[in-house]
């Protein structure tokens, strides 16, 4: 008997941090315990009253049954109650949020409900693989934008071409921005709107980060308008609560109830007592600023062991990552693998493997490694060390 993945299935590669922590498998072979910046997955702990409430929602709820496909009433209240505090944007619970698995389902399920084949996709690169993976499943076709730092890492909207303009239904957006760290200010995402409102495209704001920041808050989308606008939003960074798989969406009551029709025949809802955990996280600010000071630490620490071998400065102003331009002469995978040689033993991410191409050829992630700054204050401080060690004229050879 044959078994052949389907043509989808086969036209995507391999996930690029599932190739990382195949890299750190290889130096654990040799018994040698990496400090592992590759998968931006936080290693603190998930914080004392989000843990509480949970195990306080098993009991609660242990005769309760399927979750709501959408979310409970209590958790989407919340989070609207969030929303206009923190962004001063009013949401009805009922008709403009629901509840996801975190973010990743969202971003990869939601192209089937508005895309139909041949559709475009504009997507930034370097950027989140399940903007690409969810477009290709949905037999969209990805316009990849690069990120260039002589844009700021934002969006070159006039160099979209009119003839994309006029076949894409979707433009992803991700600010805070992984991995290049960039915000945007309210008047770029003002022109963001007036671009998908003027060429009839949705605007799919990734905001995930919005909650990780060295300076002034960053702005959401939905302060500029709800209409032609979905804002994806989860607890993993925010809160550490990655294992749980929780998180959200909300805008236009139009692509919500899309997304939800979508959803409702996909999966069966994230587990209440886990929305319970959610509640309780979103009534708690000080969490939050502990982990954005930890990450602050870690971020400075870093940048100053960069700046010891002369790389060049790439402080971000938000998110957990560093995007740190690699020394003149080396690919990201080299520097990468330098990195990862057993008297350094540190994991990163190259820039080329989260990168698309452009269709000029460009891979705008080459020449940059990215850093998640996911290890403890002590374990960063020790990579420092190593780094500082790795004089110029070394890094070459």
């Amino acid at each position: 008997m044959e078994i052949t993945a389907s043509k989808r299935l086969q036209s995507i590669g391999a996930y690029a941090f599932a190739e990382v922590d195949k890299e750190v498998e290889k130096l654990k072979a040799l018994g040698i315990t990496p400090i592992d910046f590759g998968v931006g997955d936080p290693t603190v702990p998930t914080p004392d009253i989000v843990r509480k409430a949970t195990q306080k929602g098993v009991v609660i709820r242990k005769s309760s049954g399927y979750p709501s496909y959408i979310g409970a009433i209590e958790f989407r209240q919340a989070i609207a109650q969030w929303m206009q505090k923190r962004f001063g944007v009013s949401m009805e619970p009922a008709t403009e949020i629901s509840s996801t698995i975190g973010s990743k389902e969202a971003v990869f399920n939601f192209p089937e409900g508005v895309i139909n084949p041949g559709d475009v996709v504009i997507i930034p690169t370097p950027g989140y693989p399940p903007y690409t993976r969810g477009t290709l499943f949905a037999e969209g076709i990805p316009y990849y934008v690069p990120l260039l730092p002589e844009n700021r890492f934002l969006i070159d909207l006039k160099s979209i071409p009119d003839e994309i303009c006029k076949k894409a239904k979707i433009l992803w957006i991700n600010y805070p921005n992984s991995p290049s760290g960039a915000v945007a200010p309210l008047s770029y995402l003002k022109e963001v709107v007036e671009f998908g409102q003027r060429n009839n495209i949705i605007i799919a704001s990734d905001e995930a980060y919005s909650e990780i920041y060295f300076k002034e808050p960053p702005h959401s989308i939905l302060e500029v308008t709800k209409e032609g606008v979905i804002v994806f939003n989860s607890f993993s960074k925010r809160s550490a609560m990655t294992c749980y798989r929780v998180g959200w969406v909300a805008g236009d009551k139009r692509i919500i109830d899309i997304f939800k029709k979508v959803k409702t025949n996909v999966d069966s809802g994230t587990a209440t007592f886990i929305q319970d955990g959610a509640v309780a996280a979103l009534s708690d600010e000080t969490h939050v600023e502990k982990m954005r000071e930890e990450y602050r630490i870690k971020r400075d620490v870093l940048v100053d062991a960069f700046q010891k071998i002369r790389l060049s400065d790439c402080t971000p102003e938000a998110t957990i990552y560093l995007w740190q331009k690699v020394p003149q002469g080396m690919t990201s995978v080299d520097f990468a693998k330098k990195l990862l040689s057993p008297e350094i033993a540190i994991v990163t991410t190259p820039g080329a493997w989260i990168s698309d191409k452009t269709a000029n050829g460009l891979n705008p992630g080459e020449g940059y490694v990215r850093f998640a700054l996911v290890p403890s204050i002590k374990n960063t401080k020790e990579a420092a060390k190593r780094i500082k060690k790795l004089l110029p004229k070394a890094l070459l050879t």
